[in-house]
C-alpha cells in the first residue's frame, strides 16, 4: 500500500506538470476553435504542449505502476493531489501573491484526502472485470460526459451565449468523468502486463485506452481554452477520482469500509476535500490578478458575435 501511495504521488506530480503546460498552450487559442478538432492543430504548433504530453506519458507510466501495487479506489484519489502541485508551481512563480487562505485551503485538501483514505481503507478487488460490465460502464460514463458537454454550450436566457466560466467548468466536469474511465481502463491494462507484449496487445484495453484518452485530452484542452483555471480545476480534480473510485467498486469489486460511523467520517472528509479544492482553485494566485475583468470582457465580446476569447488563464 505504501509503495502504491508513493507511486501515485509521483504520478500526480507528472500530471500536474502536464496540466500547467497544457494550460499555457491552450490559453491563447482563438475562440472559434472552441470544441473543434482544429484546436489540436493549433496546439501542435506550440512546443509547450508537447512538454505537457511528455509529462502526461510519465504520469501514465507511474499510474500503471501504482495500480499494480494498490487498488483503483486508493490510487486515483492520491493522484487528485495534482491541484496541490499546480498550486506549488504557481506559488514559486508569484510568491508575493500567496495568501494565508491559500495555504489553509491546501492544508484542508491534504487533510481531507488523508482522512478519507484512512477511514475508507480501500482494499481487495480483482484485476479484471467482465466484458458486459465494461460495456455498461462505458455507455454510462460517456453518456454522462455528453450531457455535460451539451450543457456547456446551452445558451443562457434571452439566447445569450454561455459564459466562459460556465463552459470551462462543465467541459472540465466532462473531462474529469472521462479521465476517471481512462483510469479504470489503465487498471485493467495493468493486470495484463505480466503476460508480456503478447498479453497486452491481444487484449482490448490498450486500444480502448488510446481512443478514450484522445477524447479526454480533447475535452480537457477545450476546458483550458474556454475559461480560467479557477473555473476548470474543481471539476477535473473532483470528478476524476470520484468516477474512478465508483468504477473500482463496481467493476473490480474493491472494498471500502462502510459502517455508519465510518461513512459519516468519510463524508465529512470529502466535504473538507471538496471545499479545499474549490477554495484553492479560486485563489488569486491560481486565477490571476485580472482574471475576472478579462473574463467579463471575453463574455461581452462573445455576446457581440466576436470570435475573441477570454484570456484570463495563466
Amino acid at each position: 500500500m505504501g509503495v502504491g501511495l508513493a507511486l501515485g504521488l509521483v504520478a500526480s506530480l507528472f500530471t500536474a506538470s502536464a496540466s500547467v503546460a497544457q494550460r499555457f498552450a491552450a490559453a491563447p487559442a482563438p475562440g472559434e476553435l472552441s470544441f473543434s478538432w482544429r484546436l489540436i492543430a493549433f496546439l501542435v504548433h506550440r512546443p509547450v504542449w508537447f512538454l505537457g504530453i511528455l509529462c502526461m506519458i510519465g504520469g501514465f507510466a507511474f499510474q500503471v505502476a501504482a495500480l499494480r501495487e494498490a487498488s483503483l479506489s486508493l490510487v486515483q484519489p492520491v493522484i487528485a493531489t495534482e491541484l496541490l502541485f499546480v498550486f506549488a508551481f504557481l506559488a514559486l512563480r508569484s510568491r508575493s501573491r500567496v495568501r494565508r487562505r491559500d495555504w489553509l485551503a491546501a492544508a484542508g485538501m491534504a487533510l481531507g484526502l488523508g482522512c478519507f483514505l484512512a477511514l475508507a481503507d480501500p482494499s481487495g478487488g480483482s484485476d479484471y472485470a467482465s466484458h458486459e460490465s465494461w460495456v455498461l460502464a462505458g455507455l454510462a460514463t460517456f453518456a454522462a460526459a455528453a450531457v455535460f458537454c451539451g450543457l456547456a454550450y446551452l445558451p443562457r436566457r434571452g439566447g445569450l451565449p454561455p459564459s466562459p466560466s460556465r463552459q470551462a467548468a462543465l467541459l472540465a466536469v466532462a473531462a474529469g468523468i472521462t479521465w476517471g474511465f481512462v483510469a479504470a481502463v489503465v487498471k485493467e491494462l495493468s493486470g495484463h502486463l505480466s503476460g508480456g507484449l503478447y498479453g497486452v496487445f491481444t487484449n482490448w484495453s490498450p486500444y480502448v485506452l488510446v481512443a478514450t484518452g484522445a477524447v479526454a485530452l480533447f475535452l480537457v484542452s477545450n476546458a483550458f481554452q474556454a475559461g480560467s483555471l479557477a473555473a476548470s480545476q474543481p471539476g477535473l480534480t473532483i470528478m476524476d477520482p470520484l468516477v474512478a473510485s465508483v468504477l473500482g467498486v463496481v467493476l473490480f469489486h474493491e472494498h471500502i469500509r462502510h459502517d455508519p460511523a465510518q461513512l459519516l467520517g468519510e463524508g465529512l472528509a470529502l466535504v473538507v476535500l471538496v471545499a479545499g479544492v474549490v477554495l484553492l482553485s479560486r485563489s488569486q494566485l491560481v486565477q490571476g490578478p485580472s482574471a475576472d475583468r478579462l473574463e467579463e470582457r471575453g463574455a461581452r465580446s462573445a455576446g457581440a458575435g466576436s470570435t475573441s476569447t477570454a484570456s484570463g488563464r495563466p
